[in-house]
């Protein structure tokens, strides 16, 4: 016997917003969260924008030495999962019957703390190795998000991070469900965070050539356009509430939808470069379709990987095709258009972008946007405005360096 799995909150911080309602708000309008790098001074980079987040609400939960105690990267995570577990009604300090054994936390980081290693490898280089912070590896370290996140709501049952680079987050989702699924566990924190805007972090992927250099922050990320140039880097945290439906019912809880597939595979191929054919992660997406039990025409919208780089989007736009053919029912949009790409947070923030397309019966527009490139003209992208469309059944996609590919596939609830 297995479970079935549903959705009963969430939390969000990103660039487009730090409530369920912001993020919503700019999501259907379309607005981006990218803008000028204000971090810190990016000039020597040659990289001038990306998507932060702005006006994070840090005494909504915190005190000053959890600055101290946790990286950002973890701060962000916490702050979602609260938020989360305060939009599912779940009162952990006040429920006596509330099981902390079957409790229990996935989130996907694609980095970790790297502001801290930046921070710390400059103090061992100019002040020598005995004054590194003694804190310095719990700061940092990758798995620390869901830590943290299992240490302040006492989540006892299963516990770990995904380290899939981009791909974190939905694989994190993945993994959780599949808990609940097969039984190990009745409820699940899951999603990815990442707060990697920093000069390592930007110098890096700038130079492995894989940032855009545009300076206009509304044609920075463009995916899918014949001008694309390269991706944004963003951050954040989206974190999700899952729930066997039994626990979900058994508490009255507020069910606002169902995961119902997860497929994950690897392209064995590159080190960052995915399979020009898309083929692993058209796998990736028959494999959450066939979990489900779905056909390709259920689909009403993807929410595609698309980072604004042509080798992923080529790859991504053929897989799409291999899939779902030329269904015209098949929308499809990458939100990294307004949020940047968040790496391991991205799988987080754009399973929650997806679920709201599902709530609102609305596809978001592929913003940025003006030109299709010639190998995604066979795919249906959203673009000029978000469209009001029949969604039964969504899917969002992620892929990472390293060859991997995590899709997971959701349901509309209508309470059966």
């Amino acid at each position: 016997m297995t479970n079935r799995v549903v959705i009963t909150g969430y939390g969000i911080t990103s660039p487009i917003g730090n409530t369920p309602d912001e993020f919503w708000a700019n999501l259907e309008a379309g607005k981006t969260g990218i803008d000028v790098i204000k971090k810190f001074d990016a000039t020597e980079t040659g990289i001038t924008v990306a998507g932060e987040v702005k006006d994070f609400p840090y005494d909504k939960y915190f005190v000053h030495k959890d600055k101290k105690r946790m990286d950002t990267f973890s701060l962000y995570a916490v702050y979602a999962a609260l938020d989360a577990l305060a939009m599912a009604n779940i009162d952990l300090e006040n429920d006596a019957n509330f099981d902390h054994d079957r409790f229990g936390a996935i989130i996907g980081s694609g980095i970790g703390g790297l502001p801290v290693i930046q921070e710390q490898g400059a103090r061992l280089a100019t002040k020598g190795p005995k004054r590194v912070a003694p804190l310095f590896v719990p700061l940092s370290i990758a798995n620390m998000a869901t830590g943290n996140v299992a240490l302040r709501v006492n989540a006892n049952g299963v516990s770990r991070s995904e380290v899939t680079a981009c791909a974190a987050g939905t694989n994190a989702i993945g993994s959780a469900f599949r808990e609940i699924k097969h039984g190990y566990a009745d409820v699940m924190l899951a999603g990815g965070t990442e707060a990697a805007i920093c000069d390592l972090g930007v110098a890096g992927f700038a130079n492995l050539t894989a940032l855009t250099h545009e300076t206009d922050p509304k044609r920075a990320s463009i995916p899918f356009d014949k001008d694309r140039s390269g991706f944004v880097l963003g951050e954040g945290s989206g974190i999700l509430v899952l729930e066997s439906l039994e626990h979900a019912q058994a508490r009255g809880a507020n069910i606002l939808a169902e995961i119902v597939g997860y497929g994950s595979t690897n392209d064995a191929y590159h080190m960052t470069t995915p399979l020009p054919d898309g083929s692993g992660a058209a796998k990736a997406m028959q494999l959450a379709l066939d979990e489900a039990g779905l056909k390709p025409s259920d689909i009403g919208y993807i929410n595609a990987h698309g980072t604004s780089t042509q080798a992923n989007e080529k790859g991504e736009a053929l897989a799409i095709h291999t899939v779902f053919g030329d269904d015209e029912n098949v929308l499809v949009s990458s939100t990294k258009a307004l949020t940047g790409h968040a790496l391991g947070a991205a799988g987080g923030i754009e399973a929650i972008a997806t679920l709201q397309a599902i709530q609102h019966q609305y596809a978001p527009v592929n913003a940025g946007t003006s030109e299709l490139d010639e190998n995604t003209e066979k795919i249906n992208i959203v673009l000029g405005q978000g469209k009001a469309h029949n969604i039964n059944y969504a899917i969002s996609n992620s892929f990472g360096f390293g060859g991997h590919n995590a899709v997971i596939a959701l349901k509309k609830w209508e309470g059966e």
